[in-house]
Formats: structure tokens, C-alpha cells, sequence
């Protein structure tokens, strides 16, 4: 900053720019508030159908979100204004002080282009003896002047790259980076400038105290938007693979990080893969340079000529922790499968190049697998992104127009087989050959199944696995349904390919038990396509449909792939667990909504209480039906000590039951049936599923602790029982909830009715398909 500039500046505009950002933080901060308690709460109760059930609700959320966002952006932005404008104000108020003190020296400061001079304006008769005291007076003031314009410099630069640097994290819409004053945001920047230049360092040469300052640093910021951004970008994406490879290779490595170090490796790719996730959020077109540069040498060694591990076995390793840009993501996954595919000739055979072998660096260091197959870290990344592991899993893995595709089935059931397409989820489910690992024990390993089954979650639930859902989780989408579809279709088609990896079946379930709207509408067995010309048959379909509301898009499935799907995730007691308490947590709910005499006309299936009840009573005992007899398959094979697993399993949900129940997930008729979801918003629910689930619970551990084993047909006598005394309860409870004159006869509909539903599953299966069950 030049002299004239600062002793000359009028700081009107400025304050008047901090004023105005001063009342525009308040009036956002007002919007703010009113977006979140009228608009995003107002539409969590709204009673959305069709269209507006997949899309508005979800706008509505985001849009409050930007206001949000909005705000403290703003906020961040007048902070910054604000100590800039009053720093300035401090140095040239020093300044003008400065010249004011040389003045009385007979001093004179001059302004000119590129800088300023310091010279005596003493009398020439004068000048003679003061020359040895003028020349001391004269540096002074000159390096107090120059160092208060340097400040000034420092500031105003300052400010500038911060501000730039906050403008550039969202290309569209406001970033929700947030600093309480410019300092702060800029000592992210100067931290991620310092760690980025150690970690270009050869690893070779990285010392102990080196180490300690990036993973701290890294642990320190790694949610900091700015700091995230320009540490990446200043890294680079080779570096930045060069840096990770150079700690897991010991060949390459540094012996003295990994005799000191070895057990804060994990510590390091966990802040480092944070710090990355973050950084792919920024909108910047450095960091739109480094996201596509990256996929473009993910199948390259990353060493060059030297060879070493590829781009994406490096980079899939970091995916593990954080959430990243789903456009990222989608772009990676879709030239890692081109990839995997010329490495396996289309899925011929298994991938040799990411096989694990003893001359392969270890490069992940969370959890006990090597780290060699990218598509066990990317599927972990992705089931931190709900709408990328959607787009990828529906994608197309190989057409069965395409004349290298290896993959022949008879699809028509006339013994002849031909090519057929297949998308990923389909490849990676069903067809991949797995590289084989270990643990340190010598058990196999499933690391990547168990990610991918994590994934699947991630990508039919909307929301990250591992979470559960919340009133501002969107109702399902086409997308998410149709994986949906597939996934139930393929576990049908053959069971084993769940029931074999059973460690699968703790997400799967949890799906499930997000899908029960959906299943119980296939438990009725209506066809949801009616010919035109069958009135019966249409009606019949309108009140399923009615009976079973389902916002958003639904999943259509027939009645024996639901049975058989259900059957094949209830042989795990933990999948099993997910979905039966999550089927009685719906049932109850379900009952309490459809008894409320206030429920608007349209929203009665049956213009008769006593089939409604009797409906709902009968489809849930089918489904818990057929859970008993998955449960039942299990124990038959495996004994009383899986039985006694089924039983732990199920009472772990009470905590979480207890603590969410009546939580109205989806809006009006929308019904997400996770174990933890309520029916509806308002009204008596959660009251009457309390009572139903505290019982379901409590008796839960009283069977645990009186448990000597029970035999395969007490197991049956009793889920049946059981079943018939949740569902009388939640009718009775519903009909006095809402002052029905009859609660009891109501109670005893629900009772008989789901004693038939029940016994009607397992005649099901033993008609349909008898070669699943043994006999009970």
C-alpha cells in the first residue's frame, strides 16, 4: 500500500459497506429464522402427495438451508470487513501521527509512485550541525512509516484473499464457511500453505516433528472450508497421491516415521481424508482442476515410469472418512469401473492388478484390510453420499448388446441362455470375484462386500448408513426405488447371495425396514397393473394403495420376491432385528393413524373400520410370518446360540426406539417404517406406539432371561403369540386413543386377523417355495 493511498483514503464507502452488512447479516439472520420455524418446519408437517412429495419438500429444505448458509456467509463477510476497515483506520491514524512527529523535527515526507521519501525542511544555514541527528531522525521515521504501510499491505491483502478465497467455495449459492474474524481465516490459510510445503517433501525426508505438525494440522483444520481448499489445491492431486503411497510403502517410506509413527497412520488418513472430502465441496477452479485431474490419473502408477500402486488404490483409501462432492464422486466411480472392467475383460474374471500380495504396500490403515482393491475405499465413500452411491449403483456396468460381455442367463425360463445387461449394483452383487484378504488371525476378510452392502444402504435410504432417518430425510426417489427393486429381485432370484454373506444383512435389513410401506402393499398380493377393463381388480389396487400411503416413489414388487427377500434377510439375527421391530413399530402406527376420526375422507382405504383393521392386522402377520420362518431356517442350521443372538439383537434397539419413538419421518401419509419412525406427524402417534413398543421390549427381556432354549416349533407357537398380542394391543390402544365406542371388538379383529396373516405366511412359503424351508 502506497503512502499517499493510506494517509489520503476516505473511509466513508467502507463503512458504509460495513453498515450494510451489518443490517443485512440482521435481516438474514431474521430470514434465517423464519425459513427454519415457518417454511422447513411448516413443510416436515405439510400433507404432501404425488409430485410434490418427491420434490417440494426436499426444495423447501434446501432452500432454507441457502438462508442459513446465506446468513453466515454474510456474517463471516462483515467480520472481515469490519477488522479490515478498522485496522486500516488504526494505521493511518499512526501514520498521520508519524509525519505530524517529523514535522516538529522539521521533517517532510513525500508520497510519490512506488514509495516515499524522508528529508530535512531545516534552513540551509541550520542543516550544517544538525546533519548527524537529522540522518538518525530521518531512518526512523522512515522505518516507522514503512513498517506501519507494510501492516497496512499485510491487511488489506489479507482481507482481499480471504474474501476471494470465501467467494470462490460456491459457485452457485452461499458457502456455509464461517470465521469470526479475518484472522482466523487467514491463519487457515497461511496453516494450509505450511503443511502443504511439508507435505510435498520427499517422505524420505520427513522427519518425526514434521509428521507431528501435518497430522496435527490436519486434525486441527480438516473441517475448515478454506483451509481444506487450499491445502489441496496447493498440494496438487499427484503429490497429494505421492504423499499417502510414501507413507504406506516401506520401500519407499521413512523408517523413523514408521518405527515412531506406525500407530498414528490411521490417525493421518482418516484428517487427511477429511481435509480432501471437504476440499471437493469448493466450488473454486483450482479445485475444479485438481477433482478432474485426479480421476485422470487414477489408472496410472503413481510414480510414473517408477510404477508403484495406481492413482485410484491410493486415492480410494482416502475416501473413507468424510463426505464428498458428489459430482466427484460420480465422475470417479464412473472411470474406476472402466477400469475395473479392461482389467477384468468386462468381468471375465477376477482383477489380478488390485490383488493383495506380499510385495503390495499396505495403503490403508483403518480397519485390517490392505487397502490394494480402490473399490473397497470408494464404496466406503460413498455411503457418505446417499445420491451418489444412487447414480452409481444404477449405472451400467456392461450391455448385453456389447459383443465381449461374458455374462449369459435363460431370463425367460426356456432353458436357453443369452447375453443380458448388467448394471453395477448387479456386477458387484452378483458377479464380481473379490480379491481375496486376510486378517491377521488368518479369517477372511469382507471388507469390500461389507462396504458395498453399506453402500446399498446409503444409496435406498437417502441418508448416509450407519444414520437413521429424520423428518428432513426426502421421501424416496425413482432412483432409490428402482435399486430397491433390484436388490430384492436379486436376492430372490437366488438367496445364497445373501444368506452366504450374511455380514451383509445388518444394512440390508435396515433398508428393508425403510421399505415396509412398500412390502406390506406386495404382501397383499394385488397386482399394482390392473387391466383397464377389471374394475374389481383396480379398486382393489386403489385401497392397497391407499391403505399403505407412500410419498414419493414407490418400489413395485411381486408377492413371492417380497417373501423370499424377507425370508433370506431374517436368517441374520441382526437383519432380522431391523426389520421385525421395525414391522411392529409400523403396524402400530399404521392402526393409530387409520383409527383418527379426524383422517380426511380420501385418506380411508375401506369405508369400514372393521376391514381396515382387519387389513392391516393381516398383512403385518405375513410379514412377521415370514420373518419367523427366516429366523427359524437359521437356528435350525447354526442352534440355540444363534437363537439366543436373535434375541440380543432385537433388544438393541430399545434405546433408540425409546428415545425417537413418534418421530414422524416423511410427511403426512408419508410412512418410513425404520424402527425408530413414527406414522405420522401430530396427533396421538408416538403415545400409542410407546405403550405397544415399551411391551414389545420389556417382554423382549424377560424372554431373554428365562431363555433355555426353545425348539424350532415353540419358536413358531410363540412369534405367533407374540405377533397376535402387538397387534390386538396397538388396535386397542388406537381405538381408545381416539374414543372409539368398541375398543375391544376393534382389538379382537386385529387379533384374529393377524393370527390368520401369520399362519398364511408359512403355508406360503411351503407352497411357493418349498425348496427354501425346512420343515417347523
Amino acid at each position: 500500500m502506497e503512502l499517499d493511498t493510506l494517509r489520503d483514503a476516505d473511509f466513508s464507502l467502507l463503512d458504509e459497506a460495513v453498515t450494510d452488512w451489518s443490517t443485512l447479516v440482521k435481516s438474514l439472520e431474521e430470514l434465517k429464522k423464519d425459513a427454519e420455524d415457518n417454511l422447513h418446519k411448516g413443510a416436515n408437517k405439510a400433507d404432501w402427495a404425488g409430485v410434490n412429495a418427491k420434490a417440494s419438500k426436499e426444495f423447501i429444505g434446501k432452500t432454507a438451508g441457502e438462508f442459513a448458509d446465506a446468513h453466515t456467509q454474510a456474517k463471516s463477510i462483515y467480520q472481515i470487513l469490519s477488522d479490515t476497515v478498522g485496522e486500516l483506520k488504526r494505521y493511518r491514524r499512526q501514520l498521520v501521527d508519524a509525519i505530524e512527529v517529523g514535522r516538529k523535527k522539521n521533517l517532510t515526507v513525500i508520497g510519490h509512485e512506488g514509495g516515499f521519501t524522508v528529508t530535512t525542511n531545516a534552513p540551509p544555514e541550520a542543516r550544517g550541525a544538525m546533519d548527524q541527528d537529522n540522518e538518525g531522525d530521518i531512518t526512523a521515521l522512515r522505518d516507522e512509516i514503512q513498517g506501519i504501510l507494510d501492516k497496512a499491505t499485510e491487511s488489506d491483502n489479507s482481507a482481499r484473499t480471504v474474501l476471494q478465497a470465501l467467494a470462490d467455495q460456491s459457485e452457485l449459492g452461499f458457502s456455509d464457511a464461517r470465521y469470526a474474524d479475518r484472522d482466523s481465516a487467514a491463519e487457515a490459510l497461511r496453516r494450509a500453505d505450511q503443511l502443504a510445503a511439508l507435505a510435498k517433501k520427499d517422505p524420505d525426508d520427513l522427519t518425526v516433528k514434521d509428521f507431528d505438525r501435518i497430522n496435527a494440522g490436519l486434525k486441527k483444520y480438516a473441517g475448515d472450508e478454506l483451509f481444506a481448499e487450499r491445502f489441496a489445491t496447493t498440494l496438487g492431486p499427484r503429490r497429494t497421491l505421492e504423499f499417502w503411497a510414501g507413507f504406506s510403502d516401506p520401500h519407499r517410506g521413512n523408517w523413523e516415521l514408521g518405527r515412531d509413527r506406525l500407530d498414528q497412520f490411521d490417525d493421518l488418513q482418516r484428517s487427511l481424508g477429511l481435509t480432501l472430502a471437504n476440499a471437493t465441496q469448493s466450488d473454486s477452479a483450482a479445485m475444479a482442476d485438481w477433482k478432474r485431474t485426479m480421476i485422470d490419473i487414477g489408472d496410472k502408477p503413481v510414480y510414473g515410469n517408477q510404477g508403484g500402486p495406481m492413482g485410484f488404490q491410493v486415492m480410494s483409501n482416502l475416501m473413507r472418512t468424510g463426505d464428498y462432492d458428489d459430482r466427484f464422486l460420480k465422475d470417479y466411480g464412473t472411470k474406476l469401473m472402466a477400469t475395473e472392467r479392461k482389467f477384468t475383460d468386462n468381468g471375465d474374471h477376477e482383477n489380478t492388478a488390485w490383488r493383495n500380495s506380499p510385495a503390495t504396500p499396505p495403503l490403508n490403515r483403518i480397519g485390517e484390510d490392505s487397502g490394494t482393491d480402490p473399490l473397497t475405499g470408494y464404496l466406503k465413500g460413498l455411503s457418505n453420499s446417499p445420491d451418489a452411491a444412487t447414480d452409481f449403483f444404477n449405472q451400467r456396468f456392461i450391455s448385453k448388446d456389447d459383443p465381449d460381455n461374458p455374462f449369459e442367463r435363460d431370463t425367460d425360463g426356456n432353458g436357453r441362455k443369452g447375453k443380458v445387461s448388467l448394471s453395477n449394483f448387479q456386477y458387484l452383487f452378483e458377479e464380481r470375484d473379490w480379491p481375496q484378504e486376510r486378517d491377521s488371525k488368518g479369517d477372511d476378510l469382507h471388507t469390500g462386500q461389507n462396504n458395498l452392502a453399506l453402500a446399498l444402504e446409503a444409496a435406498t435410504t437417502g441418508h448416509p448408513a450407519g444414520e437413521l432417518p429424520t423428518p428432513d430425510t426426502p421421501a424416496h426417489n425413482a432412483g432409490q426405488t428402482k435399486l430397491f427393486e433390484s436388490i430384492v429381485a436379486s436376492i430372490s432370484e437366488d438367496p445364497e447371495r445373501l444368506t452366504k454373506s450374511s455380514y451383509m444383512s445388518d444394512s440390508i435389513g435396515q433398508i428393508a425396514s425403510e421399505y415396509l410401506p412398500d412390502i406390506n402393499r406386495a404382501a397383499t398380493g394385488v397386482d399394482p397393473h390392473p387391466d383397464e377393463g377389471n374394475l374389481d381388480a383396480q379398486r382393489a389396487w386403489e385401497q392397497t394403495k391407499n391403505l399403505y400411503p407412500i410419498a414419493g416413489s414407490a418400489a413395485e414388487m411381486n408377492h413371492r420376491d417380497a417373501s423370499r427377500f424377507l425370508f433370506a434377510v431374517a436368517q441374520n439375527p441382526e437383519g432380522y432385528a431391523a426389520v421385525e421391530v421395525g414391522q411392529k413399530n409400523y403396524m402400530t402406527n399404521l392402526m393409530d393413524y387409520r383409527l383418527n376420526p379426524g383422517l380426511p375422507e380420501r385418506q380411508h382405504p375401506h369405508h369400514d373400520k372393521e376391514l381396515t383393521v382387519r387389513s392391516i392386522a393381516w398383512n403385518s402377520g405375513e410379514v412377521s410370518g415370514t420373518l419367523a420362518m427366516g429366523r427359524n431356517e437359521a437356528v435350525a442350521a447354526r442352534g440355540v446360540e444363534l437363537d439366543e443372538q436373535y434375541g440380543h439383537s432385537m433388544t438393541q434397539w430399545k434405546n433408540t426406539v425409546s428415545g425417537t419413538i413418534g418421530l414422524g419421518v416423511g410427511i403426512g401419509t408419508s410412512f418410513i417404517a425404520s424402527p425408530v419412525a413414527g406414522a405420522v406427524v401430530g396427533g396421538t402417534t408416538g403415545t400409542v406406539t410407546s405403550v405397544v413398543m415399551e411391551q414389545f421390549f420389556k417382554d423382549l427381556e424377560g424372554d431373554a432371561q428365562g431363555n433355555a432354549g426353545p425348539t424350532m416349533g415353540e419358536n413358531w407357537e410363540n412369534g405367533q403369540e407374540n405377533n397376535m398380542k402387538y397387534t390386538r394391543q396397538a388396535a386397542s390402544e388406537a381405538a381408545r386413543a381416539h374414543n372409539h365406542a368398541n375398543p375391544d371388538d376393534v382389538a379382537s379383529w386385529a387379533q384374529e386377523e393377524s393370527r390368520k396373516g401369520f399362519l398364511s405366511a408359512g403355508d406360503y412359503m411351503e407352497r411357493v417355495v418349498p425348496e427354501l424351508v425346512t420343515d417347523i
